[in-house]
């Protein structure tokens, strides 16, 4: 990324500094990282009540089929993603990878079956590059849209459903990756029972030009606070959900981020569309064999946070390298710190005990399952 740059502003922009926001760069925009109220309250607020997120600066892209049949986007993305796309019935979501020839994660998505159209989210850092990857690749048998004219937002926690159904009453229907379109103070938004927070929670595309007025609007809601950055990180991490570009990148591979659950039984081997993707060679081995090392929860010894990049010891001295912690902080639910790392297949099991080392010292840390904090979704 260019850091000469002005960055980028969503929508949403005047509103975050209206209420106080404290703003940093973020994936080459200027984001909310924490409101007045602070983190730590943020954090709590989206567990017992509901938190809204703005995640406009992620990408959104539409993939029609040139045909006319949305199988054929269906199988047209298959080549680029490990995951059955074809299966995926009109109103569902589904997330994917983009895999590239070593198998390694070029990014993580959502995508939808709008019916006539797949609708993807990709993150912000990388949607100009996804964008060039799907033109390249899909371009003959698709055509692609990048929406710049489109908000979007994350309402999240187990008061979400209940807001919202003041506004649309069939909110209620919906479960857990369920796609749907209705008007919210007569806006049409797109709307997904979907989140990265572990918590029950919808995803709202808005148009742009309406996105703060209904944006405020559900801000006015008693239960509603606004959340930022600071919070979303520590709710994911909870949760146990990657971090692009922290987590999993283009050195980690599906099998050792574990996330094999992406993969569904027909891209597998044996299956109706086994490979076809980027790197299948690698990940069905991984597959077949496992992988070298895996991702992992990791638990601190006491109240001091452990953060990304820490090398992982097997011993208390720091001479047998176990692996590297990728993200780390305290977790407010959980009331301990919390990590995940990556860690070689010798020290998986859960409760092994492992030593991260913080400024010369090596501290007691403990492989843990996944995830922290148990996700309320609603199935």
């Amino acid at each position: 990324m260019n850091t000469d740059s002005p960055l980028k502003q969503t929508p949403l922009h005047a509103l975050h500094v209206s209420l106080g926001a404290r703003m940093v760069p973020f994936a080459g925009y200027d984001m909310p990282v924490q409101y007045p109220a602070g983190v730590m309250k943020e954090h709590l607020h989206t567990r017992s009540a509901a938190g809204l997120f703005d995640v406009s600066h992620m990408g959104q892209v539409i993939l029609r089929p040139k045909s006319g049949r949305i199988e054929d986007a269906a199988l047209a993305l298959e080549k680029l993603v490990p995951a059955d796309i074809l299966s995926l019935a009109e109103g569902r979501q589904r997330y994917a990878l983009f895999t590239d020839d070593n198998g390694h994660i070029l990014d993580d998505l959502m995508v939808a079956n709008r019916g006539d159209h797949l609708f993807l989210v990709v993150n912000a850092s990388c949607k100009e590059a996804d964008f060039a990857h799907l033109q390249k690749h899909l371009g003959d048998t698709c055509e692609l849209t990048l929406l710049d004219d489109r908000a979007l937002i994350a309402l999240q926690g187990p008061r979400a459903e209940s807001v919202l159904a003041e506004l649309w009453a069939d909110i209620a229907t919906m479960r857990f990756m369920d796609v749907a379109e209705a008007a919210l103070h007569d806006v049409p938004c797109i709307i997904s029972r979907s989140g990265y927070t572990g918590e029950d929670g919808f995803e709202i595309s808005i148009p742009a030009a309406s996105a703060e007025d209904v944006t405020r609007r559900i801000l006015e809601h008693p239960d509603v606070m606004p959340i930022g950055l600071g919070a979303r990180d520590s709710l994911r991490l909870e949760a146990g959900l990657c971090l692009y570009g922290n987590d999993i990148d283009t050195t980690t591979t599906p099998v050792e981020a574990g996330l094999e659950w992406a993969m569904q039984k027909a891209r597998r081997a044996g299956g109706a569309r086994e490979g076809g993707f980027p790197g299948a060679h690698v990940i069905l081995r991984q597959f077949a064999e496992g992988a070298g090392r895996r991702r992992v929860g990791l638990k601190p010894e006491g109240k001091a946070p452990v953060r990304g990049g820490a090398p992982l010891f097997a011993d208390a001295e720091g001479k047998v390298p176990a692996g590297t912690v990728t993200s780390g902080g305290f977790g407010p639910s959980a009331d301990h710190p919390v990590a995940m790392g990556y860690v070689d297949k010798a020290h998986t099991a859960n409760n092994t005990q492992l030593f991260a080392e913080v400024r010369g010292k090596y501290l007691p840390i403990t492989v843990s399952a996944l995830p922290f904090v148990t996700p309320t979704y609603k199935r």
